[in-house]
């Protein structure tokens, strides 16, 4: 019997500026940039897909803002400078953190959560609008692929704030989303040693683990020598077959390339490593066969 459905009710605030000198567009109509509601809808379907089924996020408030994002030391662009620093590509506000806290209550956002009437945050904005990818707010908050967000006052549970920059495409929201995993999961095994480790034993691929490469890491596919090498057709001897036959990860190895999982392609290698992911009922030795449920809910650690 499969586990149930993570439903996950999402709060999604869009700063997609009006420019005046251009016809009062928004920024990523002007720019050329990508829709950031078809964004979230695709990005929605992919990790539906990715977790057979398992998640399903819904949207249930939009707020759009007419307005760059305030940074930590209070800087916020003009659609005049902001422009000529992208066309430029140099001149960008330093700090580029962008400032949580105001976000948090500028938008209600704990009382939301307080309220039980969201479960996470989706920001989209522009490149340099200070966003981490993922951040963890609230109780006991850990490193997300960002340190936690403090001083967040009486918030009831924790909960994740994803930073979406729609200048890019669904394979980098993926990817937000892969580190964020790639935090949880480890977070689920840090007590774990040897191969009982399965995290570790997932993540290995040939240049760390020669010849006992499994399904790799965000960045590394099986048979990467580097950073984002996603689009390597060497051939190496890997177990990632294994992880669709959890529990049992006896099996033997198989020559594996890119062509695996999709040439280089982002979206489709990070589809196709979400795939592997354990997604069934049940547990062993406390941590659950459904890696999804820590991924999706950080309340569960």
């Amino acid at each position: 019997m499969p586990p149930p459905t993570l439903h996950r009710r999402v709060l999604s605030i869009i700063h997609d500026p009006l420019i005046p000198s251009a016809g009062n567009r928004k920024l990523h109509q002007v720019l050329g940039w990508n829709d950031p509601d078809e964004l979230a809808r695709r990005y929605s379907a992919d990790v539906r897909e990715g977790s057979y089924g398992l998640v399903d996020y819904e949207i249930v408030e939009r707020i759009e803002v007419d307005a760059f994002t305030v940074l930590q030391d209070g800087f916020v662009y003009t659609p005049e400078s902001f422009l000529a620093c992208w066309r430029a590509r140099a001149g960008f506000h330093k700090p580029e953190g962008v400032d949580y806290h105001r976000i948090l209550s500028d938008f209600d956002v704990i009382a939301k959560i307080d309220r039980d009437l969201i479960d996470e945050v989706w920001l989209f904005a522009y490149p340099w609008a200070g966003y981490y990818e993922s951040i963890m707010a609230g109780p006991g908050a850990f490193w997300s692929n960002a340190p936690p967000l403090n001083r967040t006052g009486h918030c009831s549970r924790r909960f994740v704030v994803m930073g979406f920059n729609y200048e890019r495409g669904v394979g980098e929201m993926l990817e937000d989303l892969g580190h964020h995993s790639e935090s949880m999961m480890r977070k689920v095994f840090e007590g774990v040693r040897g191969e009982a480790n399965l995290w570790e034993r997932f993540t290995r691929y040939d240049q760390t683990h020669p010849g006992r490469a499994e399904v790799g890491n965000v960045h590394f596919a099986p048979n990467s020598q580097r950073d984002y090498d996603w689009g390597n057709y060497r051939s190496v001897p890997s177990r990632c077959d294994n992880w669709y036959r959890f529990p049992d990860l006896s099996g033997a190895p198989r020559q594996v390339t890119c062509t695996e999982w999709g040439n280089g392609d982002i979206r489709l290698h990070h589809l196709w490593w979400f795939r592997h992911f354990p997604h069934l009922a049940g547990e062993t030795q406390g941590i659950s066969h459904n890696w999804w449920e820590y991924v999706i809910d950080p309340n569960r650690l």
